[in-house]
């Protein structure tokens, strides 16, 4: 043996802990900050502007939506038990009328929606959606 000394090398490892720690930590705040809703849409058909200015709706149904949820129907005050049986009655003759719902936009989503609901459930899809 020679007069020089091995130094026996250590074998290389990696400190998997603060890698771990690290890895949880991110897990964790990953399911803190995760929202975990189920996303719906809304099936709009929105007007063509092909005509600027001028209203040709024809065979139209218009609900106007007041700030407070009052409701009118082509003009006349109605309330929503009235606009249930009017949907209904024009549900039952024709699925082709285009219902123009009409709201400030400052009226709560939910009277807007409920107008919706309503059409809907009667099978008028084509509905439309105007702000003032």
């Amino acid at each position: 043996m020679s007069g020089l000394l091995l130094k026996r090398r250590r074998r290389p490892e990696l400190n998997l802990l603060p890698l771990i720690d690290v890895l949880v930590m991110l897990v964790f705040f990953a399911f803190v900050t995760m929202q975990f809703r189920s996303m719906t849409t809304m099936n709009l058909t929105l007007p063509k502007v092909e005509t600027a200015g001028k209203s040709e709706i024809k065979d139209s149904l218009t609900i106007s939506i007041t700030k407070d949820g009052g409701v009118e129907v082509n003009g006349r005050p109605a309330s929503m038990q009235l606009l249930e049986q009017l949907v209904q009655e024009i549900g039952r003759v024709s699925k082709d009328v285009t219902v123009v719902i009409r709201s400030d936009e400052n009226t709560p989503l939910r009277y807007v929606t409920q107008a919706m609901d309503t059409c809907r459930k009667q099978g008028l899809n084509k509905i439309r959606l105007q702000s003032r």
